[in-house]
C-alpha cells in the first residue's frame, strides 16, 4: 500500500510542471509573456499586431484596454495604438516582424495602470 502511495504522490509531483507550463505555451502562434495583471500573447504580422489576454490560460474578459507598440527591428523602431477589438488588443500599420525583433506594449487593462511587455520575436 505505502508503495502504491508513494508512486501516485511522484507521479502527480512529475505531471503538476507539465500542467502548469501549458498555462503560457502560445495558443495563437505568438510569443508569450507573463506579466503581473495577465499573461499576454503577441502575435505579429507585417501589417498588425495582435495581443491576445489571458489569466493562467483562460482568457481574460476585457472590459477596457489601452496602450500602444513599439517594434525595434535593428535600427528601425516603429510605434503604433492599440485598441480593443472584442477580446484582444490591435494595432494597426506596417511593421518590420522579423526573428529577433523586439517589441515593447504597454498596456493598461479593465482601468488598472498599465503594465510593460517585453517580447521577442522568434
Amino acid at each position: 500500500m505505502k508503495n502504491a502511495l508513494f508512486s501516485l504522490v511522484i507521479a502527480t509531483a512529475l505531471a503538476a510542471p507539465a500542467f502548469a507550463a501549458d498555462d503560457h505555451a502560445p495558443k495563437h502562434g505568438g510569443v508569450v509573456v507573463e506579466t503581473k495583471v495577465a499573461d499576454m500573447e503577441l502575435v505579429a504580422k507585417p501589417d498588425g499586431i495582435v495581443i491576445h489576454v489571458s489569466d493562467h490560460g483562460k482568457p481574460m474578459k476585457l472590459t477596457s484596454a489601452s496602450g500602444k507598440v513599439t517594434v525595434f527591428n535593428g535600427k528601425d523602431k516603429t510605434e503604433a495604438p492599440l485598441a480593443l477589438v472584442g477580446d484582444k488588443l490591435e494595432a494597426k500599420g506596417s511593421f518590420k516582424v522579423d526573428p529577433g525583433a523586439k517589441v515593447l506594449a504597454e498596456v493598461a487593462l479593465n482601468g488598472k495602470p498599465a503594465v510593460a511587455a517585453r517580447f521577442t520575436l522568434k
